[in-house]
């Protein structure tokens, strides 16, 4: 920074000098040099706006710039011939032209520029031999969710991880929110982005592309995709669909989450801690390690205990699985707890040898 302003400012003072020196209009030095600076001024001011631009959308600008100089290059010529007899008319016609074509050749081709394929020109550094597609693009949700430091960790992710600065500000607005729940999930978003720039395998770049006439962050978000031709790392389900829509590829941390899950064939049997009831009669509900949920029939009453079970179906969502089981206390045995006292099939077999006994002890004593 301080280099950019050192350069800046010796721009200023060699541009007003020049225009002091040639006496520009017949001015005198003093006025020349004021109006050399203001251009120099106005040239700092473009060329600090320029630095936003993402690259392809310079590259359009130039092209688009050039293409409309040489077509008004081209019509001077029928110009010249058409107003032979007015040579003022077509100056200044000549010089119009030049300024509306070069400026509509900027602005189209900066707007386009986007549209147009620059594989040397992409956004990120990218490691060598990688390809664009690498970049991958990190949203508030995932952030805050925290997973994504895990994944990291583990080297299953690889590229550049775009950080955008809208991005940033939002995570900022969350960690300054008045509600400590928000301002606790910012303040995590913060330390996870933290822990993931220290990693020495990923290269995390915060980008300032933004977007003003686009208002919310999920479209930016696919705007700043589109043009840079990135990935999207979320775990928001709405983003994942509006995504797809425009054609931007999309790494759901969730949908890896269910992916890796362990598959559940119907017949098998499981051990669950059942932990609440259900909705529907006898139902009870319990959780795997992995969050996902388990309905089992007939497991009303054994709340709070540890029951082995049967799979009877499992149902897959796009909020996640749900597996469906039945216990039988006929056939599978309650873990935690001795059944002895709680299953009446057993109790009945065990009134049999104390009948027996009774009896017994009944004829010695005859």
């Amino acid at each position: 920074m301080p280099d950019q302003l050192l350069l800046r400012a010796l721009f200023l003072i060699l541009l007003a000098a020049a225009a002091a020196y040639l006496r520009l209009f017949q001015l005198s030095e003093f006025y020349s040099a004021l109006v050399g600076t203001g251009v120099g001024l106005v040239l700092i001011f473009i060329e600090m706006r320029a630095r936003r631009v993402s690259a392809q959308r310079a590259a359009g600008a130039v092209i688009g710039c050039l293409f409309g100089v040489l077509i008004a290059y081209l019509a001077t010529g029928v110009l010249n011939q058409a107003l032979s007899s007015s040579p003022d008319t077509a100056s200044f016609l000549k010089v119009g032209l030049l300024l509306w074509l070069g400026y509509m050749g900027l602005a189209i081709g900066a707007s386009k520029g986007s549209e147009i394929s620059f594989p040397a020109l992409s956004s990120g550094k990218a490691a060598p031999g990688s390809v664009a597609n690498a970049l991958k693009i990190l949203d508030t949700s995932v952030i805050i969710d925290g997973r994504i430091a895990d994944i990291a960790e583990t080297f299953f992710l690889e590229g550049t991880l775009i950080i955008p600065q809208f991005v940033l500000r939002e995570l900022q607005t969350v960690a300054d929110s008045a509600d400590s729940l928000k301002r606790n999930r910012g303040r995590r978003g913060l330390d996870i982005l933290q822990k993931i720039q220290k990693m020495p395998q990923l290269h995390v770049e915060i980008v300032e592309q933004d977007f003003p006439n686009v208002k919310e962050v999920d479209l930016k978000l696919i705007e700043l995709a589109k043009l840079i031709q990135a990935k999207i790392v979320t775990n928001d389900f709405n983003l994942n669909k509006v995504a797809q829509l425009h054609g931007v590829i999309v790494l759901n941390i969730n949908e890896l989450a269910n992916a890796l899950k362990p598959v559940v064939l119907p017949g098998e049997f499981m051990r669950v801690f059942i932990l609440k009831e259900g909705k529907e009669y006898s139902q009870g509900v319990a959780y795997l390690d992995d969050g996902t949920m388990v309905v089992v029939d007939n497991a009303r009453k054994m709340i709070s205990k540890t029951i082995e079970i049967s799979v009877t179906s499992v149902l897959q969502t796009t909020a996640g699985k749900m597996i469906f089981g039945k216990f039988d206390d006929r056939m599978h045995a309650v873990i935690e707890k001795p059944v002895l006292d709680k299953s009446p099939a057993l109790e009945r077999v065990l009134e049999k040898p104390r009948e027996q006994a009774s009896a017994a002890s009944g004829h010695s004593s005859l």
